[in-house]
């Protein structure tokens, strides 16, 4: 039954802009680092990264994905929860034979999809970019890359829970948008924060010990995944 609501979910957001959202996340990232590199490539790979270049265009990358993973996280939850509600078909969604907490479910494994879909992007674009700006194939790190591409993501996945759970129960968008854009600039920030702090953890997924802080975006995912689900499946929807 969930591989059933998954397709349809996945059909309905074909032309919503999701898919959009998530190449303009990705590689968007890949293209400003594209544009920092070729105006200042003298002076980024002959001095400050000679002896490391794929660590620094790792390290460029990275400056920017925290931010660029909540932004993400908050327009793709805004655009999956707006299928339905722009549509006003929550009554005969939940009228078919199939569990609230399955139609919930379903969104849920739709923005993991996609923000997954980001993650192999910039991996591959990053390398990509790498060969295109003259770096060495053999030197290629790939899980340092990997980690960039991915660890991060696991850091953000609350946020990602959050802004599901807020999209998808509230019809106006305003207030998960904006909640959603306060986090991403906060992140800006997060090498400050204390490492209990969720905003804190994409940064340190790559920069600090990953366990703590991909392992506790993992169990805070789950948690509010949980909460959101017993109040999807009691709530009277409109």
């Amino acid at each position: 039954m969930i591989l059933r609501a998954l397709s349809a979910d996945l059909l309905k957001i074909r032309r919503k802009g999701v898919w959009f959202l998530v190449l303009l996340g990705s590689l968007g990232l890949v293209v400003l680092q594209a544009l920092n590199f070729g105006l200042r490539y003298d002076y980024l790979v002959g001095k400050l990264y000679k002896e490391d270049a794929w660590g620094g265009l790792a390290g460029e990358i990275f400056d920017l994905v925290p931010i660029a993973l909540v932004l993400g996280a908050t327009l793709i939850a805004s655009q999956i929860a707006n299928v339905e509600h722009l549509n006003n078909s929550w009554k005969q969604l939940l009228a078919l034979p199939i569990s609230r907490a399955t139609v919930f479910t379903s969104k849920y494994l739709v923005g993991v999809i996609a923000l997954t879909v980001a993650c192999v992007l910039l991996f591959a674009g990053t390398i990509g970019l790498g060969l295109i700006l003259g770096f060495s194939a053999g030197d290629i790190p790939y899980l340092k890359l990997l980690k960039l591409s991915f660890l991060p993501f696991l850091g953000a996945l609350p946020m990602l829970a959050l802004q599901l759970y807020l999209s998808l129960t509230f019809k106006n968008q305003a207030l998960p948008i904006m909640i959603g854009i306060t986090a991403a600039i906060a992140t800006m920030f997060a090498a400050n924060y204390p490492e209990i702090l969720p905003l804190a953890w994409p940064f340190l997924a790559y920069y600090a010990k990953p366990a703590m802080p991909v392992a506790s975006g993992i169990i805070l995912f789950i948690l509010i995944y949980l909460f959101g689900t017993g109040h999807f499946v009691r709530k009277d929807v409109d």
